[in-house]
Parts: structure tokens; sequence; C-alpha cells
């Protein structure tokens, strides 16, 4: 259950106790310059999260009426998106890999991500993008089962191709947030010391899987747990976001698409980091309450997608000349999930032959609907602007302030 702030007596959520631990620098000090080994010379502090697994959250009655508000937002709009034939479902969980990655400040425009799906390797951040795709897939298909192991498996298909000795454990060192590289002296937030994040992780799982909680409530308070015990080296940041979506799923609030809820956060990053130290100090209602505004944020950011792609696809039945059985139109959905396609992969995706996808691929370019790229006789790439023009103005969207129900 929830305590509600206003009626109960006032037991605030277990703020962070703090330790002081002796500094070992892993860079050698000859490899700085002496003001920065004097700025790190002394013990530092690391947080101590408290134990929350049997803790009853205390939440003022605005913050718990918003979550519930926008809890319903979230259920309707994945309930229409539920009755939908089109692939959105691929849309939305692109879209919020994507907005989680731009928390990190990785940024990429839709076609470098859609190039990077297949497999084009030269623009770092969409490569790193199309990673945290996976691990938001990751944390939908463990839903069923919110354990350390399902943490650890996000984690791993979010950096496993491309740092595999940072996945499968929690991290052995101590991370920081912030300040120089060379230490935590002067970081903004230092998490728990290597030693308690076996046990601090332990205790958020049985959090995690409680059932007397709210749901959003639920995945923002877990949320900002894992945030502050940082139990990985790198990945911190996007596996925290995925693991919302695995708490919406398993608790039940979504069960057909992913809510982009990171585009919403996006609107007003400050707040959300601001949230997260409020939460620090044992005051929960703030992440609540800025979970609670990012999904109506999201829920009307992709509403607007959805409506932009359907706006498309109804274009398109006036220009594409083919029976409603054709190859054609199966390529025409298949667009919506990759907006940029080669031969193979649209052959291997619509389990035809390659004579049928070459002549569904001719009749999209007759109408416009793609045009080729490349300008090359192998290898050829085509695009459909009007869907990558769509994903882009939704990223626009979800950079901005003022997004409104």
């Amino acid at each position: 259950m929830v305590s509600d702030a206003s009626e109960a007596s006032r037991q605030a959520w277990p703020a962070l106790l703090w330790e002081a631990h002796r500094w070992v620098p892993s860079t050698s000090p000859d490899l700085v310059s002496r003001s920065v080994r004097e700025s790190h010379r002394g013990s530092y502090r690391a947080a101590v999260p408290p134990a929350i697994a049997g803790v009853t959250p205390v939440v003022s009655s605005t913050a718990l009426a918003l979550a519930d508000e926008a809890s319903i937002e979230i259920a309707r709009f994945d309930g229409e998106m539920g009755v939908e034939i089109a692939p959105f479902e691929a849309v939305l969980l692109r879209s919020e890999s994507a907005s989680s990655s731009q928390i990190e400040n990785l940024t990429s425009g839709a076609k470098a991500i859609a190039l990077a799906e297949l497999g084009d390797r030269e623009r770092r951040n969409a490569t790193e993008i199309v990673a945290n795709v996976r691990a938001m897939r990751a944390a939908i298909d463990l839903a069923d089962r919110l354990d350390g192991d399902a943490i650890l498996s996000m984690q791993s298909a979010l950096l496993a191709d491309e740092y595999p000795d940072l996945t499968g454990r929690w991290r052995s060192q101590q991370v920081w947030i912030g300040g120089r590289g060379f230490g935590p002296h002067q970081a903004t937030f230092v998490p728990p010391h290597a030693d308690r994040v076996a046990a601090a992780m332990a205790d958020l799982v049985g959090f995690m899987q409680r059932n007397d909680i709210p749901v959003l409530v639920h995945a923002a308070l877990a949320h900002a747990q894992f945030e502050t015990i940082h139990p990985f080296p790198d990945g911190n940041g996007r596996t925290g976001r995925a693991i919302v979506h695995a708490m919406l799923r398993a608790k039940g609030l979504t069960r057909n698409v992913t809510v982009p809820v990171s585009a919403g956060l996006l609107t007003d990053t400050e707040a959300y980091f601001d949230a997260l130290t409020a939460f620090r100090a044992g005051e929960p209602d703030a992440i609540v309450m800025r979970f609670a505004e990012a999904s109506f944020s999201a829920v009307v950011n992709g509403r607007q997608l959805v409506s932009d792609l359907h706006d498309a696809r109804a274009r398109w039945q006036t220009e594409i000349r083919a029976r409603q059985d054709s190859v054609a139109w199966s390529l025409v959905d298949l667009l919506l999930r990759h907006p940029v396609i080669d031969a193979p992969t649209a052959q291997r995706e619509l389990g035809v032959t390659a004579a049928n996808t070459q002549r569904a691929i001719r009749r999209l370019a007759d109408a416009g609907v793609i045009t080729e790229f490349t300008d090359r006789k192998r290898n050829r790439l085509w695009q459909s602007t009007e869907i990558l023009s769509a994903l882009d103005a939704f990223a626009a969207r979800a950079g901005r302030r003022g997004l409104t129900r």
C-alpha cells in the first residue's frame, strides 16, 4: 500500500546516509597536474542507500492523484495502439530508446539510426541507440521475472557488443557522477561503494517484486533507487529507464506498446535530475510527479507521431497502384518499422521471393513512397522520407518544453 503524506504521520522516505572511504586513484598521479592531485587528497564520501524492500512509501495526495491520472492516460494510449494493425509497437520502442539515449547526450537522426539497424557502424551514437533498442526489448521480454539476472541481461543487451568486459556482473569499482575523471572528490553525486552494490540490488529487487504499490509510483521509486545505487560501470541511465518499462509491463499497466516516457522526461531533464536529488534526500514526491508529468507529455507526443504515420499511409493509399493483397502493402507496413531498407532485409522480413521483393520496391519507388539514395548498382538502399521526417519531428518535440495534454 501507499500512505498519503497528508493523512499519515510524516514517515519520510528514508534518506541516504554517507560514509567515508580512502581514495586510491586508478590513474597514475604523475599523469595529472599537481592542483588536480591536491584537490583529490584525503577520503571521500560515498552514499549508503537505505533498505527499501519493506518500506511503505509516503507520497502526498497531490502526487498520488497525478500518478493515478497519468496511469489512466498510459492505459488508454496502450489500448488505442493495441487495436492498430500497423506496427506502431516497434516505432514507439525505437522512439523511446532514442529518447532515453538523448538524456545521456547520445543524439542521432532517424536516418542514421535506421542505417545502424542495417549494420552501418560508422556513426557511434546511432550504433549505441540501436543497442538501447535491444536493451528496451530485453526489458520487456524479461518483465515476467523482475530479478537481478534480468537486470544484468538488460545491461548486457545494451553494452555487450561494444564493451563486453563491463557486462554480466555488478561493478567492482567506485563510480561517480560529475566532477573530474581522476577521482570522486568534486563529483555532484557519489553512489555507494562497490562492496555495498550486491546487497543494495537484492533489496531493490525485493522492492520491485511487491504488488501493493500503485504501478507508476512503484516504477518511479524503483527507478530512482536504481539510479542511486548505480550498479554498473556504464549504462546505468538507459538500463534504469528500461526497468521502468519492464515494471509497467509486469504490473499490467501496458500490454501492447512502449509508452515513450523518456521522451516526456526530455522536455525538462533538469527537473528530472532535481527529482532524483530530492528522492535521495528522503522526498519521493518529486520523482513520482516528474514521471507522471513525463507520461502525459509522452502520450501527447506519441499520439502525434502515430497521427503523422497514419497521414503518410493514407496518402500512399491513393498513390500506390497495387492490389490490397500485394506484397507492396506489406512493404508499406515494414517501412513504419524500418524507414531505410535494402532488398535482403525486405525479403527476409516479408518472407517472399527476391523477385516479389524487387517488384514491391519498384512499385513504391514509382509512387514516390521511397527513394533510392546510394546511386549505385549493388547494395542499394531506399528511404521513406516521410517516415524519417515524422521520427525526427517526434525527437524535436521531445526536446522541447511545454508539451501539453
